[in-house]
């Protein structure tokens, strides 16, 4: 054991100590959610950041005249040129685009130098489409007003019953939840597995492993080497995890801070309110807002049951897919020869996730769902997209149970593999020849 010991301190703090382990630990968070809030804003002023289009307008038929309105990137100019004209002179008239509608508004056409962007195409036509049908219903004398209150859409709210009462189902929060986790275990057993695969095949290819051999067993040395990566992956998502809380909810109070001092600001502008007036922003005004809103949501969340659930599913998977590629690092002699190995290794992991993202995500109770989340080759991605969505003691527990003995009894497999593979130089590997490995007797 204590040979071990000595192996998967030696895998760790070789790794953790290195200034790429430290930059990616405190880089990622502030990266990924600098990213989505990026991604959000650039979103929420598209309109403003992009260059405003000029569209030149010439309408034969008179329905659409001055009742085109401008927007964030559109400004509609009308046109009592010929529409041949106007065609021509187009590419020194300073307008992007020129809109034709014939007096029989079919075949409407958008013409221009460039090709227009499919974002501008969809919102020119939008604002034709509202325009004609509000057109056609006024001519079948139907009030427009009377039918827009009539096709007002109803909001749906999901609620959930549960022994303590009823609850909001928080559906799309689960959604996000299932996704991110899945996501995560997806990666993460590829990038550390394959990081395990490369440690064995560098100390095979230097022949560092014949002197260690010496001094340990191969199972301890396999043991050691995975246990010791996993603990520096363990490590690195912990880091993860609370830096990106931290980071969070920060951005979350300083939304809500921004927030309330809207609030509080349009209510002293229509209102007249007073400075002492002004601070006393209600509790209630902020917690209705989208911000209020979206705090709330992440407090349903049962965050300690989600992360003690994706760690053991995090280590268990590791430790089951990292003893394959172990096993596989010390069939061969370098990264090349692997390719022949990683389809039927990989398949399982690609396969579910896909699964998870189309099918298992909107019938996280369906019988391929359960099953699914059972296989401890499957169950740490379609496991961890079921869990928000709420999972029965009993399967959680039998799916925990049959991990463990999964990666139990594959470890053993590639023990058996690995005690001959790691000395075996200049042979390329085939199945029929993992499988006589296996066999050996020792």
């Amino acid at each position: 054991m204590n040979k071990i010991w000595l192996i998967i301190q030696r895998e760790y703090f070789s790794r953790v100590k290195k200034k790429s382990f430290l930059v990616m630990t405190f880089l990622v968070p502030v990266l990924s959610i600098g990213m989505m809030a990026l991604v959000i804003y650039l979103v929420a002023k598209q309109d403003d950041l992009g260059d405003k289009k000029k569209v030149e307008v010439v309408d034969e038929n008179g329905m659409f005249k001055n009742k085109l309105k401008n927007s964030g990137s559109i400004e509609y100019s009308y046109s009592n040129e010929n529409y041949t004209n106007a065609k021509a002179g187009l590419p020194k008239s300073g307008y992007d685009y020129l809109l034709y509608v014939p007096a029989s508004v079919t075949g409407v056409q958008l013409f221009s130098e460039k090709k227009a962007s499919a974002l501008t195409i969809q919102n020119i036509q939008s604002a034709l489409s509202d325009i004609a049908q509000s057109q056609r219903l006024l001519s079948a004398g139907i009030d427009t007003a009377i039918l827009a209150k009539a096709q007002k859409p109803i909001t749906l709210e999901a609620k959930q019953i549960t022994e303590t009462g009823e609850k909001d189902a928080q559906t799309y929060v689960a959604y996000f939840i299932g996704f991110i986790s899945a996501f995560l275990i997806y990666m993460s057993l590829f990038i550390y597995g394959a990081q395990v695969m490369r440690g064995v095949i560098e100390e095979k290819v230097s022949r560092i492993v014949e002197v260690i051999i010496s001094s340990v067993k191969p199972f301890q040395l396999m043991l050691g080497k995975i246990i010791g990566i996993g603990l520096v992956g363990l490590t690195q998502f912990i880091l993860w995890i609370a830096l990106s809380l931290v980071l969070s909810l920060g951005a979350g109070t300083l939304m809500v801070s921004k927030t309330a001092g809207n609030m509080t600001e349009q209510m002293a502008k229509s209102q007249g309110a007073t400075s002492a007036q002004m601070a006393q922003v209600s509790a209630s005004q902020v917690q209705e807002s989208g911000m209020g809103k979206i705090m709330k949501a992440i407090e349903s969340i049962p965050i300690t049951y989600t992360i003690l659930c994706f760690l053991f599913y995090f280590l268990t998977g590791y430790m089951l897919y990292s003893a394959i590629f172990a096993m596989v690092g010390s069939a061969v002699d370098n990264e090349t020869e692997t390719q022949q190995f990683m389809l039927p290794i990989t398949l399982p992991l690609v396969f579910t996730f896909v699964i998870s993202v189309n099918f298992i995500i909107n019938n996280p109770d369906s019988s391929l769902s359960i099953w699914l989340s059972m296989i401890p080759f499957t169950s740490p991605i379609a496991m961890m997209m079921r869990i928000p969505f709420g999972v029965p003691a009993w399967q959680l527990a039998t799916s925990m149970l049959l991990m463990i003995l999964g990666f139990l009894f594959t470890t053993w497999v590639a023990a058996r593999v690995y005690r001959v593979g790691i000395l075996m130089y200049g042979k390329k590997a085939s199945y029929r020849e993992l499988a006589k490995w296996f066999m050996y007797k020792e």
